[in-house]
């Protein structure tokens, strides 16, 4: 048991000396490297194909604008069919986790009372409004 505690204390000593040593020179930190730099995406724009938008897809435009209190007529500036990367559709909201599939949809944007929705479908008829 002696024996035992012997090893243990020297090996603590041992190691709390060397913790203590002082190394060689440090390395020069402001070497020429370019510092790393990250930026979050902002809302990705889809390269589809131009498209018209079904009725129920419309419908869906309307009732949404009309919940949000928009009463002027809504115009199409553009429809396109996409295939988005994932279930973000696109348009990612921070601190949400989406599915990492491509997700078939549709990408529509349009005009009313001289402002701009820019509205995302995946695979149903309810329209999701990308506020980036």
């Amino acid at each position: 048991m002696r024996k035992t505690l012997a090893v243990c204390a020297a090996a603590a000593l041992l190691l709390s000396l060397t913790a203590c040593m002082t190394g060689g020179e440090m390395p020069d930190q402001s070497a020429s490297r370019t510092p790393f730099e990250t930026s979050s995406p902002g809302a990705i724009a889809p390269s589809g194909t131009p498209m018209e938008v079904p009725m129920e897809a419309w419908d869906a435009i309307i009732a949404d604008l009309a919940q949000r209190g928009v009463s002027a007529d809504p115009e199409i500036v553009s429809a396109e069919a996409v295939t988005w990367n994932n279930g973000a559709l696109g348009c990612p909201k921070p601190g949400m986790n989406y599915t990492q599939a491509l997700v078939e949809g549709m990408h529509v944007v349009i005009t009313a009372g001289g402002e701009t929705y820019d509205y995302r479908f995946g695979s149903r008829n309810s329209p999701i409004l990308c506020e980036a």
